[in-house]
This record gives C-alpha cells, sequence and structure tokens, in this order.
C-alpha cells in the first residue's frame, strides 16, 4: 500500500505541492527582513535584549500553543522520550535563546549594517555543519555539489557587497531629508562600541542558529509534529531566556511593558518570526533539509532594501543592485543543484516502487530475515 502510495505520488506530481517549500522560504525571508526594524525600535527605546527574548518566546510559546489545540491535538504522534525531549531543550537553547540574544547584543554592540553582513553568514556555516553531520553529500567532482558551493559562496559575496558598498545612485527617490542621520549615527557609533566583542556575538549567533537548524532536521525525523515542536521549543527557550535576564538584569523596571512601540516590536517578533517563521523552518527542514532553508537568509538583505528604497524613500545604488542580482544568482544554483539530487532520489524511488510491485515480497520466507532485510532498508 506505501509502495503504491509513493508510486502514485511520483507520477501524479503536483505543482503546489512541489513549490511550496520555495513559497514558504520565501515568506520565511519576509518575515526576518522584518525582523531587524522591529528590534532596533525595542532596543532604540532601551529595552534589555534579554528581556525582548523571554518576552518573544513568551508570546510564541502562547500562539503555537493555541494552533496545537486547533491543528494537532488529535494528531496520533509519537510518544515523547527523554532523547527527543533533550533535542528539544537544545533547540530552545541554541535557536530560541543563544542565536537571538547574542544577535540583539551584537547589534548593539556593532551596527545594523554590520550585523545585516554577520547574518548572512549562516548559510555558509549551516552548510559546513551538514557535511560535517552528513546531513549534505559534497562530491566535488559532481557538478550539483560544486554548484552548491559557488552558489553559497555568491550569494555571501552578494550580500556583503549589498551592505558593504554603495557606489553610484542608480534610482533616486525624491526626499527632502535623506537619510544621513543613520550613516552617522553608525559610523560615530564604530568608534565608541566594543566592535570586537559585537562581531563575536554576531559570528556566535550564526553558528547557534545553524546548528540548531542542523538539529532540528535530526529532530523533525524523530517527532513530526512541527506546530508542536515549535511551541515546545519556544516553552524551552522562555523558561532559559528568563532564566539569563533574571542572572543579568536584576531591575524589575526592565520587564515593564506600556501600549508603545516596544510592544508592537515584541508581538511582532514573537508572532511572526519566533513562531510563524520557526514552524515555517520545521516544515522546510523536513521536506528538503537545512541548508535549502538556510540558503534563502541572504534573500532578506534583499527584501530590507526593497523596503528602504519603497517605504523609507531611500536611494537605490549600485552596490545593492549588484548585491541583490548575485544573490538570486547564488540562491538559483544552490537550489538548482538541489532540484537535480531530488530529481535523482524521485527516480530511484520510482524504480524502487516499480520493483516493489512487479516482484512482490516473498511470504514464504523467514520472518526474521525480512525483519532484518527492513533494517537495513
Amino acid at each position: 500500500m506505501e509502495a503504491h502510495g509513493c508510486c502514485w505520488r511520483s507520477l501524479h506530481p503536483n505543482f503546489f505541492h512541489s513549490s511550496q517549500p520555495y513559497i514558504l522560504s520565501i515568506f520565511a525571508s519576509v518575515c526576518y527582513a522584518g525582523l531587524n526594524y522591529a528590534s532596533m525600535v525595542s532596543l532604540d527605546k532601551g529595552m534589555s535584549a534579554y528581556v525582548l527574548v523571554a518576552y518573544g518566546d513568551a508570546l510564541a510559546t502562547l500562539v503555537t500553543a493555541a494552533f496545537v489545540l486547533a491543528f494537532e491535538s488529535r494528531m496520533n504522534r509519537p510518544k515523547m522520550n527523554m532523547m527527543i525531549l533533550m533535542e528539544v531543550f537544545l533547540l530552545g537553547l541554541l535557536g530560541a535563546v543563544l542565536a537571538r540574544t547574542l544577535y540583539y547584543t551584537g547589534l548593539e554592540r556593532t551596527s545594523s549594517t554590520f550585523a545585516s553582513v554577520m547574518s548572512n553568514l549562516f548559510p555558509s556555516m549551516t552548510f559546513l555543519l551538514a557535511i560535517i553531520f552528513r546531513m549534505e553529500k559534497l562530491e566535488m567532482r559532481k557538478i550539483t555539489s560544486q554548484a552548491k558551493v559557488v552558489g553559497t559562496v555568491v550569494a555571501l559575496g552578494g550580500a556583503m557587497l549589498m551592505t558593504l558598498y554603495k557606489g553610484i545612485i542608480v534610482i533616486s527617490m525624491s526626499s527632502r531629508h535623506p537619510h544621513h542621520s543613520t550613516a552617522r549615527t553608525a559610523s560615530s557609533s564604530s568608534v565608541d562600541k566594543d566592535w570586537i566583542n559585537g562581531s563575536l556575538m554576531l559570528i556566535g549567533s550564526a553558528l547557534t542558529r545553524s546548528g540548531s537548524s542542523v538539529l532540528q532536521a535530526r529532530t523533525i525525523k524523530k517527532y513530526p509534529a512541527p506546530i508542536s515542536l515549535t511551541c515546545l521549543t519556544s516553552l524551552f527557550g522562555t523558561f532559559q531566556a528568563m532564566v539569563l535576564s533574571f542572572a543579568i538584569e536584576r531591575k524589575a523596571s526592565v520587564w515593564k511593558l506600556g501600549w508603545d512601540l516596544r510592544l508592537l516590536s515584541i508581538s511582532y517578533s514573537g508572532i511572526m518570526v519566533f513562531g510563524v517563521a520557526t514552524y515555517i523552518q520545521f516544515l522546510v527542514i523536513r521536506k528538503r533539509g537545512p541548508v535549502f532553508a538556510a540558503v534563502f537568509n541572504p534573500l532578506s538583505t534583499v527584501i530590507v532594501a526593497l523596503a528602504d528604497l519603497l517605504v523609507l524613500r531611500q536611494s537605490l545604488h549600485m552596490g545593492s543592485m549588484v548585491g541583490a542580482i548575485l544573490i538570486i544568482l547564488g540562491l538559483y544554483m544552490v537550489l538548482w543543484a538541489k532540484n537535480k539530487e531530488n530529481k535523482k532520489e524521485m527516480s530511484l524511488d520510482e524504480e524502487f516502487c516499480q520493483d516493489t510491485s512487479s516482484n512482490p515480497p516473498n511470504t514464504n520466507q523467514d520472518p526474521k530475515h525480512v525483519v532484518k532485510e527492513q533494517e537495513a532498508w
């Protein structure tokens, strides 16, 4: 029955089903693009980075818990054992606490431009970790492996070019008040802030986020309930972030909230990023792996540039245009390679389905021998 089902899916491809990981990944990139603006609003208003993470995780826990009750309450989920619980605890520590806390504290010590550059280390680090843990095949003799390596490097270079180089103005938006203050603040603060510690924190943020992405690929196979995993990850992250916040921030006033932009930014980060984007990442990783999900990260830089052009009325420079082209080119190379590998795996599955349908298993075989064959497969 299962063999017939996999053959039917291979013979009747659904366009929406095949394009779903791409659509979800692009939407997650849009969510992450808005995170930089939302976090800067809270940090500029004097909110602690540790408290911001705790509030975001707590709100994500409440929202995803409601979706669990609505969509996964009657689902036949596997039993939660101690090993899965430990992995979820690590997911909360790596992704929900350390990656976000290190990013916010690094953002405070450097600048938004530099933090945007360093966040694009995430795809490269995820690619390396996936190779180390044998979740990604790298055979440099094959053109698909070469395309993945070159595409990752090209996308990373394009993201850095967009944020570090401006060049001549290509599109000038009519604005009577150019945003010179932002550049001036970033350049002046670069002397005052601890850039070395901030840089190390941003590198640590990219590394812990990559480790969380690789661990998600392992955990989602053992516990295929993405909404519940998102909720549990946020729940563990809430307790861990609260412990960290109480250990560092001793004043009770840092937890005070009002009906202002800080509450709006916390709502956005908790619902759209900590909740929705994390859930999307679980879905995409389960279908296509951690590298596929991570390679869309530089797309957030392109979205931020478009938002600056259309919303903030900033000018579009040559560096942004060339960088965006490189990001799209690198993204296309990686996705082309992943699509080639996916088609090859589907053809192998189709051959296996045909073999099993034409050569049914021998029911007279020794049951122990059949079990050993299934375990080996």
